[in-house]
C-alpha cells in the first residue's frame, strides 16, 4: 500500500487558476492522496470551485478560515487536519507534472530522505519559461543565504519529523518552515527533475522590491540575526535571487 500523502493548498481570490492546480492533483499516477484545501476568505469563486471537485472526489477537502490570516495560517490549518505521512505543498495557482508523486515519494522511501524538493519550470501565461535546478542538497546554513526550495515542490516525512507548521507571519512563511526543519534533519535532498510549474505572473511574485524588504523582515524578525549577520545573508540572497529570476 502506498503511503498517503497529505497535499497542502492555501487558496485567496485564486479562480483563474485553481481549476489547474487540482487537476494537476488529480491526475498523478500516485493516487493515494488526499487534498486539503484551505480558503482565505477569498470574494471571488474559488470555494464553489473546490465544493463542485469535493463533491466529485471525496479526497478532496475544503475548509475556511474565519477570518483572513494569510497563506501561512491557512495551510497550517490544512496540516492540522493532514492524516497522511508525507505533507507536500501547492499552491492555487500552481501545478504539478503527472509523476511527481510517484517519483518524489519512491526517491524518499529508497534513501530514507526526510525532507525533499526538486527543479521545476516557470509558467507565464500558457508559456513555459526557464528551468530551475536546485542544488543536490541543502543545510540550515545554506538555506539561510539562498532559499533553493520551491514551496511547490517540497515534501517532508511526518512520520520522522512529525507534524511541522509555518510560522506565522504575513510573507515567508515557507522558509520559516523550511528552516525549522532543518534543525531537526542535517540537510534536505533534491531530486533533480522538473516536476512542477510555478507561477511567475501573479501575486508577489511579480513585486520584487517587496520581496526583499519582506526578506530583510524576516532575517531580522523571525531568525532573530543581528544586524551583521542579516547584511551578510540578505546580500547574498538578493544576488542569487536577481540570478534566479533572471533566467
Amino acid at each position: 500500500m502506498e503511503p498517503l500523502v497529505s497535499i497542502i493548498m492555501p487558496v485567496y481570490n485564486a479562480e483563474k487558476y485553481i481549476d489547474r492546480a487540482i487537476n494537476s492533483v488529480i491526475n498523478q499516477s500516485y493516487q493515494n492522496w488526499e487534498l486539503l484545501i484551505t480558503d482565505d476568505l477569498s470574494n471571488d469563486c474559488s470555494q464553489k470551485i473546490v465544493q463542485e471537485y469535493s463533491k466529485q472526489d471525496n479526497r478532496i477537502k475544503l475548509f475556511v478560515n474565519e477570518e483572513n490570516g494569510g497563506a501561512g495560517v491557512a495551510r497550517n490549518n490544512s496540516i492540522k487536519h493532514a492524516k497522511g505521512r508525507f505533507i507536500a505543498f501547492l499552491d492555487a495557482d500552481d501545478q504539478w507534472l503527472p509523476e511527481k508523486l510517484t517519483k518524489q515519494i519512491n526517491f524518499m522511501l529508497i534513501n530514507k530522505y526526510a525532507f525533499t524538493f526538486t527543479a521545476y519550470q516557470k509558467l507565464e501565461g500558457e508559456k513555459h519559461k526557464g528551468i530551475v535546478i536546485p542544488p543536490s542538497s541543502t543545510t540550515y546554513k545554506k538555506l539561510l543565504s539562498s532559499n533553493v526550495i520551491g514551496c511547490l515542490t517540497a515534501i517532508y516525512d511526518a512520520e520522522v519529523l512529525g507534524k511541522q507548521y509555518m510560522p506565522l507571519i504575513r510573507k515567508r512563511q515557507d522558509m520559516g518552515l523550511w528552516l525549522k526543519i532543518l534543525k531537526e534533519v542535517p540537510k534536505a535532498y533534491s531530486l533533480p527533475t522538473v516536476l512542477a510549474l510555478y507561477r511567475v505572473d501573479s501575486g508577489m511574485t511579480q513585486n520584487k522590491l517587496k520581496i526583499l524588504k519582506w526578506q530583510w523582515l524576516f532575517y531580522r524578525k523571525v531568525v532573530r540575526l543581528n544586524v551583521f549577520e542579516a547584511i551578510y545573508h540578505f546580500s547574498i540572497y538578493a544576488v542569487k535571487g536577481f540570478m534566479k529570476h533572471s533566467t
